[in-house]
């Protein structure tokens, strides 16, 4: 089972930038897409972003035009630049890549 490991949460004013990290402990880009989840308190985890094996990407609605996500495929990580960051952003950001999750990592961003 691969491992995805997940960095670059924290603290963040409104308006701010992080940029999310997810390693994976083997090379994973396949037909699979790669994807980033998040999970706000009390709510469902939902989909935020993701990218296929030809770069196609995908975004929710709610963070089109501010988050951008990448892969290096040489170092087999995906990232997630998050951009003008909301408060209703903050959530526990969750890199997928088939069945496998990472642990997670927190956002929060002060208003």
């Amino acid at each position: 089972q691969v491992q995805l490991v997940e960095s670059g949460g924290g603290l963040v004013q409104a308006g701010g930038s992080l940029r999310l990290s997810c390693a994976a402990s083997e090379s994973i880009f396949s037909i699979n897409p790669m994807a980033w989840y998040r999970q706000a308190a009390g709510k469902q985890r939902e989909l935020v972003a993701l990218i296929a094996d030809d770069r196609s990407t995908n975004y929710a609605d709610s963070v089109k035009g501010r988050f951008t996500i990448s892969r290096d495929g040489a170092k087999n990580t995906v990232y997630l630049q998050m951009n003008s960051l909301k408060p209703e952003d903050t959530a526990v950001y969750y890199c997928n890549w088939r069945s496998a999750w990472g642990q997670g990592t927190q956002v929060t961003v002060s208003s």
